[in-house]
């Protein structure tokens, strides 16, 4: 089993409000990793980062989604630091992976320098936010079957995109 469409994106992509969408429109069953997380720590990730440590996130992170990516058959969607693991990029090879950009403006006001995001908490959240782009954008684009630049459109209009663009690839 394999899901049908992996997503993955920085911050305030939309990978929240698409992935459901998607999966609706592609008729399959929506899943969120970073969900999952919280399942399996019995906790929220702020509270993850907050009482284990950001290590031992990304430790539950990389075993959620090894398994997720072999139990979901549907769209699954990955938190925005999934990519930092070496690990959990190369079981994303041979997987369909819908890479949702965004730009610095629009991702910092969608995100709303929320408190919420444990990596965005802090003196300068903007400032944070920008070399979280920086450092993790050539990671999206290793991983990407598909790459959809989300700025512009509406979720609707960032769904056709994607199912256009997978169908491409099928």
């Amino acid at each position: 089993m394999s899901p049908v469409a992996v997503i993955v994106g920085p911050p305030g992509s939309g990978k929240s409000t698409v992935g459901p969408l998607l999966a609706e429109r592609l008729g399959a069953a929506f899943v969120d990793a970073d969900a999952e997380i919280e399942q399996t720590a019995g906790k929220s990730i702020p509270d993850i980062f907050a009482e284990d440590g950001e290590p031992r996130f990304r430790e539950l992170e990389e075993q959620v989604i090894a398994e997720g990516l072999q139990r979901h058959d549907g769209v699954y969607s990955l938190g925005g630091g999934a990519v930092l693991s070496a690990a959990t990029r190369e079981r994303l090879a041979g997987h369909r992976v819908v890479f949702l950009n965004v730009g610095m403006p629009v991702g910092v006001r969608r995100v709303g320098l929320s408190t919420a995001r444990p990596l965005l908490a802090g003196v300068n959240p903007r400032a944070t936010y920008k070399q979280l782009l920086e450092a993790r954008l050539p990671l999206y684009r290793e991983v990407a079957t598909v790459q959809v630049d989300t700025d512009q459109l509406t979720p609707d209009e960032v769904v056709d995109a994607v199912v256009a663009e997978l169908k491409k690839v099928s």
